[in-house]
């Protein structure tokens, strides 16, 4: 008998996601009675609101659980186009919209519309765990540009223009970032998108945590920057975050006409269409604004007030230090001082303490940890303590 093929090349050099690893460990002791602080999960520990849940139950009622149209339903694609025109001023028809089963997947059709086998795509470290994925899933190549605390964990415009080569076809940049929730001003923003038109590059701008900021900082629409810039911008956002809809797997694609009409038809061979009736639940968060408003700020409330306890009682912690973030829902600290790698420093600290934490390496960052705050208070105070403890420990 003949041994079976080798399995193929993509599936052979995707790396599953550590996030997602790492808060399965959790539940996994939790649900064998452990006593687990886990600041692992990327999604709000908010429930989806009512009014949302309602208008879904409502679409299941009526009969929307047949096929939709590839690129969402008409009158979603009319909303997320009038909430741009409204927020951002940016002037888009209803067909530059795809909507996509979440926002994971409408990066991966931003990523193969524009990039060929061999392309390069320049990926800012630290960054969302799957960017390099998708990269490699597309043929292309990851090209890595370190932004330590540093630098605020921001992409200056000199490491952009030394990263370019003749291959680079793709930046993918997001603001507010995951995972160490920094902000790019207006200001460094249009000095990135100089040198993309300059290059001929195009952009990848994830914007999924845009409503999730504090201290008065403004969401900033990268494709807004100039006509040249919006020719070259796939903008990401979604449903996830803003409204607590991460099961819901809702995301949404806006580009220039070429580029979302290619990312609908990938989509019509991949998935069909992001499930019929959550779309109306999608719909009714941005038509319903009173009640959207009023849920995103009990929201961010409490966001901002744990940001603010968490980042103050870290900075306590001798050896750690951590810059506080001015959106999504993390910290990134730097444990470089314990000289210890941060994957063994993560796998003893939930070993010990039972706190789950991800290491920076899995976001390209070595030395520093991904702490979400999108937990409870009580969560929150707990583990910081079994983590000054863990850390007190360390440095006897």
């Amino acid at each position: 008998m003949s041994t079976p093929h080798p399995l193929s090349v993509w599936a052979q050099n995707v790396s599953p996601s550590p996030t997602l690893a790492i808060d399965a460990k959790a539940k996994a002791l939790m649900a064998a009675g452990e006593d687990v602080c886990s600041f692992a999960a990327g999604e709000p520990d908010f429930d989806t609101p009512e009014f949302i849940k309602d208008a879904a139950i409502a679409a299941l009622k009526s009969g929307k659980t047949k096929y939709a149209a590839t690129p969402g339903i008409e009158p979603l694609r009319v909303a997320v186009a009038a909430r741009y025109a409204t927020e951002y001023g940016y002037k888009i028809a209803p067909s530059q919209v795809v909507v996509s089963p979440g926002g994971k997947f409408s990066c991966y059709l931003g990523i193969l519309a524009v990039c060929n086998p061999g392309d390069e795509a320049i990926i800012p470290a630290p960054y969302w765990v799957s960017y390099p994925e998708m990269v490699k899933l597309a043929g292309a190549v990851p090209k890595f540009v370190l932004c330590d605390d540093k630098a605020g964990f921001k992409l200056t415009p000199a490491q952009l223009e030394a990263a370019i080569t003749p291959k680079t076809r793709l930046l993918i940049l997001c603001s507010p970032s995951n995972p160490s929730g920094a902000i790019y001003t207006r200001a460094e923003l249009a000095a990135i998108a100089e040198i993309c038109v300059r290059h001929n590059l195009y952009v990848l701008s994830d914007e999924m945590y845009e409503h999730l900021i504090y201290d008065g900082h403004q969401p900033v629409n990268f494709a807004m920057l100039g006509a040249e810039v919006e020719k070259r911008t796939i903008t990401v956002a979604g449903f996830s975050k803003t409204y607590s809809m991460t099961g819901w797997r809702l995301g949404t694609l806006v580009a220039p006409a070429p580029i979302a009409k290619a990312c609908a038809e990938l989509q019509s061979q991949m998935s069909s269409n992001a499930t019929t009736f959550a779309q109306y639940g999608a719909l009714a968060a941005l038509t319903e604004k009173a009640k959207a408003v009023a849920a995103l700020t009990e929201m961010k409330t409490a966001f901002d007030r744990r940001r603010k306890y968490l980042h103050a009682e870290l900075n306590k912690i001798p050896g750690v230090s951590c810059l506080l973030a001015g959106g999504a829902f993390y910290l990134f600290p730097n444990i470089s001082s314990f000289g210890l790698k941060d994957v063994e420093f993560c796998a003893k600290l939930l070993e010990r303490e039972k706190v789950a934490a991800v290491p920076g390496s899995a976001f390209g960052a070595e030395g520093y940890l991904r702490l979400s705050y999108a937990t409870s208070d009580e969560i929150i105070a707990k583990g910081v303590v079994r983590l000054a403890r863990f850390c007190a420990g360390l440095k006897k």
